[in-house]
């Protein structure tokens, strides 16, 4: 496609409600942003004119829900009857600022992904501004199960926040463990350790006035025993599941510094309700080792599923199927070009902005990119993005021979790739 002055003013048209029956949070649109605006924060969608096909309208926020004080005992036993009803899954994409959007958890559900959170949203940007709700959180029918996370500071911000997307979820998610340094300035995430209180009326804000469960994304206190009181501590507040992210507030880098398994044990047989771990994830085998070792009822994947959305159907890259050589792997007959152009069709069906495709699209042909780094300076040079574009660079990877190919064990099992969550 050939992008001319109409074609750029119809890209920076907002969004509808619904496209494809792709859900956002409002039916009304925002006016025309203004035109100096980062290209790349623009929506992918080139199909702006097509007649919305269903509707579906969000519910309004509300704070005037009853109170709801449970024993722990019947919130425990709700806690697992709602993890139960969803098919406990095991293989979860963890959220990911600009990366678990809906195009990308549903490719990743497709090679074996059986839950998936949304990318972090700010709860009062969220509350406060239409235009970030309609861009930020949209999902369909097959996007579940999922967990709609937010970070927050206010409870009665947090609970306006998730009253918009109870009807839409499965969870409700606080995120109490990014350590970046925007959390830090904004208050929020693993900071909010340092305010122990807060945390505590945050989950109970949302416990006594929701209608779907509240689940919590932490990471661990450098003393065990800190980690321990502070998981008691949201599961007495009224957690229904925690998510543990086996490094301190400190530890950022993920190469660096290895996830604590040990500690994420411990946190599972202190506690009731059910555990998640993330950390440590590179292969399947992984997995189920993390599962093995703590005892936890599933694994959050965040960076090597960037790369490698099909890993938790057995796939893995050339760098670690290379180092166990031994093991005997073999082509499995996908490679990251492949998963691209699914993934560039999802975005298609379920737009979101661009900025989010580029960002993928890197990360997924990285491996393809150092061999053909000429072909990597054409996408950063190329300021506005089509989808012609992008499926033509990959077209001229493969062109340029090469190959890179995900790989597969011999006798692995293949987990059945889903069509939809339902089968969960």
């Amino acid at each position: 496609m050939k992008l001319n002055l109409s074609n750029l003013r119809f890209m920076r048209t907002p969004r509808k409600s619904l496209i494809y029956q792709t859900i956002t949070m409002t039916q009304n649109p925002d006016p025309v942003p203004d035109p100096s605006q980062v290209v790349d924060d623009l929506i992918c969608s080139e199909q702006r004119d097509v007649q919305i096909q269903e509707t579906v309208e969000a519910a309004p926020p509300s704070l005037g829900s009853p109170s709801r004080v449970l024993s722990i005992d019947t919130r425990v036993e709700q806690a697992w009857a709602h993890w139960k009803k969803l098919g406990r899954p095991k293989y979860i994409v963890a959220p990911m600022v600009d990366n678990s959007e809906l195009p990308f958890r549903l490719l990743c559900q497709k090679y074996g992904a059986q839950a998936a959170y949304t990318p972090m949203l700010h709860s009062r940007i969220f509350t406060e501004t239409e235009k970030y709700r309609n861009q930020e959180f949209t999902t369909c029918k097959e996007d579940r199960p999922l967990f709609v996370q937010f970070c927050a500071n206010d409870p009665d911000t947090l609970l306006e926040a998730a009253k918009r997307v109870e009807p839409y979820c499965d969870y409700v998610d606080i995120n109490l463990g990014c350590p970046q340094r925007i959390a830090r300035r904004g208050n929020y995430g693993a900071f909010l350790m340092d305010n122990l209180p807060l945390v505590k009326s945050l989950v109970e804000k949302l416990a006594q006035n929701l209608n779907v469960p509240v689940s919590c994304k932490i990471r661990i206190f450098p003393n065990l025993q800190d980690t321990l009181k502070y998981a008691k501590m949201l599961e007495d507040a009224g957690c229904s599941l925690l998510a543990v992210h086996g490094r301190t507030r400190d530890e950022k880098d993920g190469k660096k510094f290895r996830a604590d398994w040990s500690a994420i044990k411990e946190v599972k047989n202190a506690l009731r309700i059910p555990v998640l771990a993330n950390g440590n994830v590179r292969c399947i085998e992984d997995v189920d080792s993390c599962i093995e070792e703590t005892g936890v009822e599933g694994v959050l994947s965040a960076e090597t599923l960037l790369e490698n959305p099909a890993v938790f159907a057995g796939f893995r890259t050339a760098e670690w199927a290379t180092d166990n050589e031994k093991e005997g792997f073999v082509d499995g007959g996908l490679d990251q070009g492949d998963l691209v152009v699914e993934y560039l069709k999802l975005c298609e069906k379920h737009p979101v902005p661009w900025r989010m495709i580029r960002s993928h699209v890197h990360k997924m042909l990285g491996e393809w990119f150092r061999v053909h780094p000429q072909v990597r300076e054409q996408l950063n040079a190329q300021n506005i993005l089509t989808f012609e574009f992008l499926y033509g660079l990959v077209d001229q990877l493969k062109e340029l021979g090469g190959r890179v190919p995900l790989y597969k064990k011999k006798q692995l099992d293949t987990p059945n790739l889903q069509e939809s969550p339902q089968s969960v």
